[in-house]
């Protein structure tokens, strides 16, 4: 089976007495089993890596989930330790990454603080603390040490008709997982809503005329990505688009020559 390569953001991490460049596994499981792609990490060295020649290498761009958050500076919040975690360095190469694959019609998928990357890089703000907002749901997970309970499948979202997950999920309600302190606050210029939640959080956007797939989604379809049909066709458009994407690559060389 052919797998396209798609570039993975990670996280930067203390541990061992080493500086680790890491990534959960449940996403790169989820590339490899969901969207039948070769996942291939990228580390956080921000503007020392060329983002030009990365993007010409690979088919697809997944933004991962993280504990930690978008630093304020970049959007104009409050940088307060409460707002924490931190990682600098993920967003000095995940938000010119995201901007580069737009401008360049690579496919992308980007994942809850993906989404929030997302929208920060394409000139949005994010909301902190959302919880304490009057009218809106709690969207953190619960208190558990179970995984399976903090994932669990149980919040509503609504998706837009005729937007681009309309087309994945068909228009109407699904049920997704919802684990997030922070959400999308005003949009980006370039993005588009694709869905809601009941509360009026958003919990999906796209790129506006997008030259390929380019959705961000707040819950986890990740955590159960072989049990939920759901969760399973997002990840199976994604690698549809990238393997579209490396197909028109492919025919473009062979035009070439």
């Amino acid at each position: 089976m052919q797998q396209p390569l798609v570039a993975i953001s990670t996280d930067v991490r203390q541990f061992d007495n080493y500086t680790w460049h890491a990534a959960p596994q449940q996403y790169l499981e989820a590339a490899i089993s969901g969207a039948g792609v070769f996942p291939v990490l990228v580390p956080s060295f921000g503007d020392r890596l060329d983002f030009d020649e990365l993007l010409s290498s690979v088919d697809g761009v997944m933004v991962t989930g993280s504990k930690s958050n978008v630093h304020p500076s970049l959007y104009g919040g409050d940088a307060s330790e409460k707002n924490g975690p931190y990682d600098p360095a993920r967003d000095a190469t995940t938000l010119p990454l995201i901007r580069r694959a737009v401008e360049r019609g690579v496919p992308l998928l980007a994942i809850c603080r993906g989404i929030q990357e997302m929208n920060v890089a394409l000139g949005g703000t994010l909301a902190t603390e959302i919880q304490e907002r009057e009218g809106t749901l709690d969207h953190r997970a619960p208190v558990s040490d179970n995984q399976d309970e903090r994932f669990a499948i149980h919040q509503k979202v609504s998706i837009k008709p005729g937007s681009c997950l309309a087309g994945v999920f068909g228009a109407g309600e699904i049920t997704v997982n919802s684990v997030h302190r922070q959400a999308v606050d005003q949009i980006g210029p370039k993005l588009q809503i694709e869905a809601v939640a009941d509360d009026g959080t958003v919990e999906a956007v796209s790129v506006r005329d997008a030259r390929a797939f380019a959705v961000g989604v707040q819950w986890h379809p990740e955590y159960w990505v072989k049990s939920d049909g759901n969760s399973a066709k997002i990840f199976r458009a994604f690698g549809d688009a990238v393997r579209l994407h490396a197909a028109a690559k492919s025919g473009a060389r062979a035009a070439a020559e």
